[in-house]
């Protein structure tokens, strides 16, 4: 009998011991029902089972359901009480923790460590304490949990002392010393610890390390990191970080390149390294070569992109990101809708809209204000209005955006009558807001209110006048002639002028042919900004208009002579979700060149018809008239607007932007052009938007 009954018992025991694998297995990976049901169908089950089916349920945060077969648990052992202990720990529940601590039968060690553990993890390091000197006996374990508590609330002086009364110090507790001195900037204390371990392993050498890095020290921290007997992609990752984040991106690089296991974190931290030390080829093949990537990864090489001015990269990017099913995350999808709104990528702006609403982060005020300003960038004003009204409750921002977005549309009745309705709901308008309402005044000629609200800026709305809005009232003073006043609240501001003001007043005695002044106010840009090309253009334009070609050559002398370089035309569309640029008559390398130059012929036809003559005074050039009348039909935004009317259908709005204020040439002509071809065409340039309909233009000519 006895001979029979052995080898049945063996074979439950295994039985057994592979059903309570299977249950920690299934539980560890997440499959609690799995685990569950393996349990149920486990006919003699023992005090191991049941243990490991309630840790699992405490793995999984169920602790309720762990609880409940605790309750129903036949036979108890110490394990089991621990288990329970330990579950709400994990849990993050420590009062519950402590109700079943102060019930369990017996206790060993490790039940009291683990309540000290629990205590210290939820930052309750007083009642840790006070627990840990109530113990009957300790362990490494707890004296080392007990400091680790000391060292999470900067205690490291009580931790000094609790390591000194330690009666075994492993290497454990001797890391967590110094990781506390480094912490603390105490990095010297931390090396005598380091110094005095019998044994370290590469966690101690990437502590100490990375307490030299984090404490600015990172000369030494590669001395040390240079004889450490082993290094692991920690230790790899802290010490290049250390590089990138004091900005020594040479040195992380050549470390990046002997790296024998480039990590993640590595990785996104030499992107971003490169980044901002303006290599962006680099980061992006850093980018490349990576085989995975995560959500960092992609956000990091995006940033990167925004922050340089990589604008149809970051678009390109985007596109991939969706191509591979990367789900984007929250701060790339509001650098792609910055780069969307300056690019006026509308298409793309709607599709990173559409993501927002479906992760419900439409309803944040800051994304409904980023949201609002993408759809007025991109010509798109009414949307924006719409996402303005949707919100009963609108912060300073929202305000801000609409009443500016109102500014640069020429609509300056609407911008006001918003800021007035702010201003009557008790927001306070801050200088973003004043800045907006005295552009949207110049804007429209409004010379009576941009003067009521630029003496009652700190009176009326507390906001001091700063450089930008006596700039908006240099601008306003100018546009509506009177720029013998914009010179004289010049010569009666409180600080010194800077560019932007006498760039203002350039602009304007360029519009109204002040020579005398405009000398000045180009003299005083010269001596601000040597190699800004803006005043010698304006200048020469002045000159130019004038016949004075002597002096326009003496300009464009003094140009070369200081390397000064002129910003190039530049005008872009988007057609089928992809940006096409355009710069001065170049558009041979243009896929489809030739369809353009077919629609130049025919628009320049239907223009001359409806009387349309070239303004040739917006050519600097001394040349015959033919050949300035030939420079003015390849103006960028020409090109760009025949490529819209080639490729975009009737009934689609033509949406073109340019980087340079709108010349004079083409302003009449789009206008004509709008007239002629029965189209709607929204020009955003340097300055604002032109909204162009049946030969009318939004900005009614007062530009």
């Amino acid at each position: 009998m006895q001979f029979l009954l052995n080898p049945y018992r063996k074979y439950c025991t295994r039985i057994a011991f592979s059903a309570n694998s299977q249950i920690s297995r299934f539980a560890r990976s997440g499959k609690i029902e799995n685990a569950r049901k393996v349990f149920d169908e486990l006919r003699d089950k023992n005090v191991v089972s049941w243990n490991s089916i309630i840790a699992g349920y405490f793995q999984n945060k169920q602790p309720i359901k762990g609880h409940q077969l605790f309750d129903k648990m036949p036979q108890r052992n110490i394990i089991s009480w621990n288990n329970l202990v330990s579950g709400y720990v994990k849990c993050g529940m420590v009062s519950e923790a402590r109700k079943v601590f102060d019930e369990m039968p017996e206790r060993n060690v490790v039940s009291w460590t683990a309540m000290v553990r629990g205590y210290v993890e939820e930052g309750m390091i007083t009642e840790a304490e006070t627990l840990f000197w109530q113990m009957p006996e300790k362990n490494v374990v707890s004296w080392t949990v007990m400091l680790g508590g000391f060292i999470r609330d900067s205690r490291i002086d009580d931790a000094r002392r609790l390591f000194d009364m330690m009666p075994e110090k492993d290497v454990v507790a001797q890391t967590n010393m110094v990781l506390g001195y480094c912490q603390d900037g105490r990095v010297d204390e931390g090396r005598e610890i380091f110094d005095e371990m019998p044994k370290k392993n590469v966690i101690s050498w990437t502590t100490m390390i990375s307490g030299y890095v984090n404490n600015n020290r990172i000369d030494v921290a590669r001395k040390l990191f240079e004889v450490m007997p082993e290094k692991n992609e920690v230790s790899w990752t802290a010490m290049l970080m250390g590089y990138t984040q004091c900005g020594r991106i040479q040195d992380a690089w050549e470390l990046f390149k002997a790296m024998p296991m480039k990590s993640v974190v590595a990785s996104n931290s030499m992107i971003l390294g490169l980044g901002q030390n303006g290599e962006v080829q680099k980061a992006r093949v850093v980018f490349d070569q990576m085989r995975e990537k995560d959500d960092a990864t992609w956000s990091g090489m995006i940033k990167v992109y925004e922050r340089k001015g990589y604008e149809l990269e970051v678009i390109d990017l985007f596109t991939l990101m969706q191509k591979e099913g990367v789900r984007v995350n929250f701060p790339s999808l509001i650098s792609v809708l910055s780069v969307c709104a300056s690019l006026a990528s509308l298409d793309h702006g709607r599709q990173v809209h559409a993501q927002l609403v479906r992760c419900q982060f439409d309803v944040d005020v800051y994304v409904a204000s980023v949201l609002i300003t993408m759809y007025i960038k991109c010509g798109e004003l009414v949307k924006g209005k719409l996402i303005f009204d949707k919100f009963a409750s609108k912060d300073i921002v929202m305000w801000n955006s609409i009443i500016s977005g109102y500014a640069q549309y020429g609509l300056g009745e609407k911008s006001l009558k918003v800021f007035h309705e702010m201003f009557s709901s008790g927001v306070m308008p801050d200088d973003v807001t004043l800045v907006g309402v005295l552009s949207a005044c110049s804007y429209t000629g409004k010379v009576k209110e941009g003067r009521e609200i630029f003496e009652s800026m700190k009176s009326k709305y507390l906001v001091e006048r700063k450089t930008e809005h006596y700039a908006c009232m240099v601008d306003l003073l100018g546009r509506a002639g009177q720029v013998e006043d914009a010179m004289k609240l010049i010569e009666a501001m409180p600080f010194e002028p800077d560019a932007i003001i006498w760039g203002s007043l350039l602009g304007a005695c360029r519009t109204h042919m002040k020579l005398d002044l405009a000398e000045v106010a180009a003299k005083k840009l010269l001596q601000l900004e040597p190699k800004n090309a803006g005043p010698y253009i304006l200048l020469s334009n002045i000159y130019a208009s004038q016949g004075r070609f002597h002096d326009v050559a003496e300009l464009r002398k003094n140009m070369r002579k200081r390397n000064v370089i002129k910003p190039p035309g530049c005008s872009w569309i988007e057609v089928e979700k992809k940006v096409h640029m355009f710069t001065g008559r170049d558009c041979v390398s243009h896929p489809e060149h030739p369809m353009i130059m077919r629609m130049l012929e025919k628009i320049g036809g239907l223009l001359r018809e409806a009387g349309y003559c070239p303004d040739s005074s917006f050519v600097l050039h001394d040349v015959d008239e033919e050949e300035k009348v030939h420079s003015l039909r390849y103006h960028s935004e020409k090109l760009a607007v025949a490529y819209g009317l080639v490729k975009l259908p009737e009934g689609v709005p033509i949406r073109v932007m340019k980087n340079l204020r709108v010349c004079g040439d083409c302003h009449s002509a789009i206008k004509l052009i709008s007239k002629v071809m029965g189209r709607e065409i929204i020009l955003r340039d340097a300055n604002r938007f032109h909204h162009f309909e049946d030969g009318l233009c939004s900005c009614r000519d007062y530009w």
